[in-house]
């Protein structure tokens, strides 16, 4: 990434324009069947969709982002690459804007998911690392500290966090 690209402010329109990129790139359910998904990729489907209660499954992706969502980003996005600053252009960087832009929004229609945030977060990280339930506390905390009730949301950013730690600990 160049310099110049570094210092780019993030504009609604790179958000919107990534989104577009992202959801050209979704493999279809039916390529999910046959196998050709490819490592970090989902169906539109499985990321956007909101599925019915009965089904039992958990998706954040449909959910706009809110200032606890990009706190909690950030904390996980720091404790994954071991930096102490926002990258621009990263992940954070991402959300914090995308929750700049729906505080603002005029309806809900033109507010940035996470599903549109988090795609190819692991591309846009420099490093990574499994999460571990430190990382799980510690993205929770910033999660809380930014919303205004001091909760979490129950299939949001900080269970997601919390999840992959315990599946690794089970490891």
């Amino acid at each position: 990434m160049s310099q110049q690209q570094l210092e780019k402010p993030i504009s609604d329109h790179d958000v919107k324009e990534e989104a577009a990129v992202t959801e050209r790139s979704i493999v279809t359910a039916e390529d999910k069947e046959k196998g050709v998904v490819a490592d970090g990729q989902a169906s539109k489907e499985e990321v956007v969709a909101n599925p019915p209660a009965s089904e039992g499954t958990i998706t954040i992706g449909n959910k706009p982002v809110e200032w606890s969502d990009a706190a909690a980003i950030q904390a996980a996005e720091v404790r994954a690459t071991g930096r102490t600053n926002i990258m621009p252009g990263g992940v954070a960087a991402s959300a914090q804007s995308a929750a700049t832009l729906n505080a603002r929004a005029n309806s809900e229609d033109d507010k940035t998911t996470l599903a549109v945030v988090l795609a190819g977060a692991r591309s846009k990280l420099p490093s990574d690392k499994p999460a571990t339930r430190k990382d799980a506390e510690g993205v929770t905390g910033a999660e809380m500290r930014n919303d205004p009730h001091l909760t979490t949301y129950p299939t949001g950013v900080a269970a997601s966090v919390a999840a992959a730690a315990r599946i690794n600990q089970a490891k």
